[in-house]
């Protein structure tokens, strides 16, 4: 169990990534409902039906979200393409890896903390001197065991059941 979760931490360390900074490369975002193209210099922007009208010349272009698609950045004869394609809603909220990773590790670091101060609070609080042996509580001389109950009395051969299991047999020699 512990090598599986130390797995998993690990992988979900590896597995974060940094985005490349947007003022070189190109960038899509996604927040609720609402997608925004970002190309490193201002261009002309062109969907699947041709330029975009409201946003020529612009270094970004925000647009709600309905379905997948081809979008294109167009500046000194470069062109970024961008392909969108994802789930949205209203009220979601995206969990970052790094976020999801240093969660991961506090909620490690609180169990630890509580696992030592239980251990350190349960463990026997010891007397400073050197330990005393316990002694027996002293017996009565005077008494012998207690009288056996009549319920425990031998049984009488005549009244027992002969039945196969009923007998004790003694075989031994």
């Amino acid at each position: 169990m512990g090598v599986q979760a130390v797995l998993v931490v690990v992988l979900l360390g590896v597995a974060t990534t940094m985005a490349e900074d947007s003022t070189t490369q190109g960038n899509v975002e996604i927040w609720r409902n609402q997608v925004t193209l970002t190309c490193p210099k201002n261009g002309n922007w062109i969907d699947r039906n041709g330029p975009i009208a409201d946003s020529s010349a612009n270094k970004t272009y925000t647009f709600p979200y309905t379905s997948k698609g081809k979008y294109r950045c167009e500046y000194d004869s470069k062109k970024y393409r961008f392909y969108v394609e994802g789930n949205v809603c209203e009220n979601c909220f995206e969990l970052d890896g790094n976020t999801l990773f240093m969660v991961i590790v506090g909620d490690l670091l609180m169990t630890i903390i509580v696992m030592v101060i239980v251990y350190r609070c349960s463990k026997k609080k010891s007397p400073a001197g050197p330990p005393q042996p316990s002694k027996a509580p002293p017996r009565s001389g005077g008494r012998g065991p207690p009288v056996p109950s009549p319920d425990y009395e031998a049984l009488n051969p005549q009244t027992r059941a002969q039945d196969t299991y009923s007998t004790v047999v003694n075989r031994m020699g």
